[in-house]
């Protein structure tokens, strides 16, 4: 019996409208959906495994894999002098065996990965107002006040972009919006998809979660 091949997920959003906690959520009730686990040149932080939070690769190692083509998209984040990206490993051969993968990723991340999944599924989560992204940074207590100007002049910019994007959702309940999610991905016949999966996560990803803001 021939597999039809599965689906590709794109969410993106800027810093702080709550995406990562979004995406967490609708992980945990769609165990159909496959996350794609980032690569990373920057080294392991406390309770962080590789191939479940990240692939940790050294930087040599990833820019050979770079050079040869093995990601989808990469990018280099503001001077951290760590990269990251998403293998085309993560990626392809689950779509080919009928899976549905989730990204969480920027938006010049999702330009990339639009050039070799044009139909991909991309869903901006947005805030309802512009000042609930400095609210919820302000309220995290983790960001130097610079560290907070930088992603809120990127969460600008993307906020820009979220023409580009097939879907929008405004996150300003999380439980609405991970309703509005769902929608859309039964719209795109998720619920037909779910049907013919496994009820389990991947077993090479059994704690997978989303991953850390690149910016």
């Amino acid at each position: 019996m021939e597999v039809r091949p599965g689906k590709l997920v794109v969410i993106s959003g800027p810093s702080g409208v709550g995406k990562t906690t979004l995406l967490r959520q609708l992980l945990a009730d769609l165990p159909a959906l496959v996350p794609s686990i980032s690569a990373t040149t920057r080294p392991p932080r406390a309770g962080e495994q590789a191939a479940v939070d990240y692939h940790f690769l050294p930087l040599e190692e990833f820019e050979r894999r770079r050079a040869a083509g093995e990601f989808l998209e990469c990018c280099q984040v503001y001077g951290r002098q760590h990269w990251y990206g998403t293998l085309v490993a993560e990626v392809d051969p689950r779509i080919a065996a009928g899976k549905w993968v989730v990204l969480e990723i920027d938006v010049e991340g999702t330009l990339s990965i639009l050039e070799r999944y044009p139909q991909a599924i991309t869903i901006f989560v947005e805030p309802s107002h512009p000042d609930q992204l400095l609210q919820r940074l302000q309220n995290r207590g983790t960001e130097s006040p610079e560290a907070m100007a930088r992603r809120l002049e990127v969460a600008r910019r993307e906020l820009h972009e979220a023409h580009r994007y097939k879907h929008r959702v405004v996150n300003e309940h999380v439980d609405e919006a991970l309703v509005a999610v769902k929608k859309i991905l039964a719209d795109e016949g998720f619920a037909a998809a779910a049907d013919r999966s496994s009820p389990s996560r991947n077993a090479s990803h059994p704690e997978a979660t989303p991953e850390e803001s690149r910016t």
